[in-house]
């Protein structure tokens, strides 16, 4: 298992021990909703819009048709709307696809008991 999916594995071991249900950051180009279960982010089309998820940087690269490029960590994955793939220890899928913003759900598998 690799030191950063350790660290994000701690970290939402953690908000899950302190009943940390959800919480919002907006940064330039994004709004990033988090829970236990992994974070939402709804990229801006248009501009160089980048999040940072418990210390893994997510990145849209481009969009073309209903296929997201991002950037994920060290990792550049591909992902049809409506579909899941992995990269750098997450599950990344592309939720919705439209002319003004990409919708994706970044997880780790970890859910509240």
């Amino acid at each position: 298992m690799s030191v950063r999916r350790l660290i994000v594995l701690s970290a939402l071991s953690v908000f899950a021990l302190l009943g940390a249900s959800a919480c919002t950051v907006e940064g330039a180009g994004t709004k990033t909703d988090c829970a236990v279960s992994g974070c939402t982010v709804t990229f801006d089309r248009g501009v160089n819009a980048k999040a940072t998820i418990l210390g893994v940087d997510a990145e849209l690269v481009a969009v073309n048709g209903n296929t997201v490029t991002l950037k994920v960590g060290n990792q550049e994955v591909s992902v049809p709307a409506g579909d899941s793939r992995p990269a750098d220890g997450l599950s990344v899928q592309v939720q919705e696809v439209t002319s003004d913003k990409v919708v994706v759900k970044l997880s780790t598998g970890i859910t509240a008991s």
